[in-house]
């Protein structure tokens, strides 16, 4: 029997995104970025009171599990995605096939969390773990139900779907938690949590995806699209354990409070990368894939793209290093101080982190998952050995470590990410140094009115700390942008900015017009 596949051949299509693909990238990036917007709001705030609900011991309980849950449950987001978003053609018996293989391994990851629960417990010696292993466990099989609808809808680049996807989920989690931390489940609310989130984005793609899984099938040309997911995910899993490993050997070393502590201040300092590198992967590899043959054009494009993250992301680090105590005590409240002082660590390495993500947008839309894979295996022992140097100076040798080791890994990995399309390291350079060199000086500058300035530094330290933010954050503001209008004439990375930003807006709401009115 013929399987029913409603309207869903388009799914399989990519010529009429080829035609406009501009006006579609642009389109999927201002859902996106409304989504990260609604995203980060929901995130923050769930945050904010779930810190005064909850102690550092329960987030650091809930990390300790993390670390293994999310390796497991991003098998499938982190290989069979990609695979169905690059390739130029793709079928439904195609998609069928991944679909099944990828729940079955799933549901198979999830038995064997179950299974090593006591031994990851043994390793910290915290037998809450075991309980807390069981009901997590359930999210690496949800997570297979939805892999093959957001690539589906990412490869038709609707994005506003997968926006709204994220955001409801984000939402109900949350909300999920934060009732339950107040009813006094304490660390059950965030297990419960991050199990109900890849649910609620699983029933989401199902309802919003018209696609709908046939019978698998033995068929060749499945193997070279298994590779490549393997090699995708094998790179996902040495890059993941070079983020985790910290985390790891705090929790064994340190406890749970410590981890508490760093897991808040890192997870805060990836908020921006989260909600705005992370999503824009999509887009970035689902468009650089269809000018992979015109290395011209892709360049361009890179180098467009790059250079708008560090125009953002380098004045961002310089303002959490400035005010990331004050935040925090804002945020979290005075009991999350130590918090504070890694958050502004962390922050220092922020920019650079956002520039050198990109290297992954290169190995996914060249089609060169082995080479990402080797290089992160090479990145890996080099993190490795930056955490067990700053693992004897404590919880704070560790944040320094983290944020050292980005310096040394982005020139390396950009080049040779970018080698197949013969990609100028001068040329990466030329589009990012004057904005860390920018965001440099005026956080320096900032730093020394405030603080050494007789006149300021006398009343700043006695402000209401909301205040201090704002004196601060106005002031690098002012610098930061009187120094772009020096180096740039006219201003020309802010007016791009607000021209890609007009696009992302504008464009789409003159697009809904003119379609109602047609």
């Amino acid at each position: 029997m013929k399987p029913i596949v409603p309207n869903s051949t388009n799914y399989f299509k990519t010529d009429q995104i080829s035609n406009n693909l501009r006006e579609k990238a642009l389109r999927g990036a201002s859902a996106t970025l409304l989504a990260q917007i609604f995203s980060f709001t929901i995130s923050m705030s769930g945050t904010i009171i779930l810190a005064r609900l909850l102690t550092p011991g329960d987030f650091g309980l809930v990390a300790m599990v993390l670390i293994f849950s999310l390796l497991l449950q991003n098998f499938g987001l982190n290989g069979f995605t990609e695979i169905t978003i690059q390739r130029p053609e793709i079928n439904h018996t195609q998609i069928s096939t991944l679909f099944w293989i990828n729940l079955i391994i799933n549901f198979s990851l999830s038995l064997l969390f179950i299974a090593v629960g006591p031994l990851i417990a043994c390793f910290y010696r915290e037998p809450r773990l075991t309980g807390i292993i069981a009901i997590i466990a359930s999210s690496i099989l949800f997570s297979g139900l939805s892999t093959q609808h957001l690539a589906l809808l990412q490869r038709n680049m609707e994005f506003y779907k997968t926006s709204l996807i994220a955001v409801l989920a984000s939402l109900i989690s949350f909300a999920l938690a934060v009732m339950l931390a107040y009813m006094g489940w304490s660390y059950w609310a965030l297990a419960i949590r991050w199990a109900a989130l890849p649910f609620i984005t699983a029933v989401g793609a199902w309802i919003l995806c018209r696609w709908r899984p046939g019978l698998p099938a033995n068929d060749p040309s499945i193997r070279p699209m298994i590779k490549f997911a393997l090699n995708t995910y094998g790179n996902f899993v040495i890059d993941y354990f070079g983020r985790n490993i910290d985390k790891l050997l705090l929790g064994k070393y340190y406890g749970t409070h410590a981890l508490g502590f760093y897991d808040r201040a890192y997870q805060l300092s990836n908020m921006l990368p989260n909600q705005l590198v992370h999503p824009m992967t999509n887009i970035a590899v689902a468009a650089l894939s269809r000018v992979s043959t015109n290395p011209d054009k892709y360049q361009r494009s890179y180098f467009e793209a790059i250079s708008l993250l560090a125009f953002i992301g380098m004045p961002a680090s310089a303002v959490i290093v400035l005010t990331g105590s004050d935040l925090i005590h804002i945020l979290l409240g005075p009991n999350w101080a130590m918090a504070g002082k890694l958050f502004q660590i962390f922050g220092i390495s922020l920019g650079i982190k956002l520039v050198y993500s990109t290297h992954s947008w290169l190995h996914l839309s060249l089609g060169t998952p082995d080479k990402w894979f080797r290089w992160s295996i090479l990145s890996l022992i080099f993190t490795v050995l930056c955490f067990l140097i700053g693992l004897k100076f404590g919880i704070v040798g560790i944040t320094v470590a983290y944020s050292v080791s980005y310096y040394f890994l982005i020139g390396p990995g950009l080049w040779y990410a970018g080698k197949p399309i013969h990609l100028n390291l001068s040329h990466i350079l030329d589009a990012v140094w004057r904005y860390y060199v920018s965001a440099s000086v005026s956080g320096l500058s900032c730093w020394f009115v405030l603080h050494k300035w007789a006149f300021l530094s006398l009343h700043f330290g006695r402000m209401n700390t909301l205040l201090r933010i704002l004196l601060s954050s106005s002031l690098f503001t002012g610098i930061y942008m009187a120094i772009i209008f020096i180096l740039y004439p006219g201003g020309r990375p802010i007016s791009h900015f607000l021209q890609v930003f007009r696009e992302m807006v504008l464009g789409r709401i003159n697009n809904t017009l003119q379609r109602n009115t047609e």
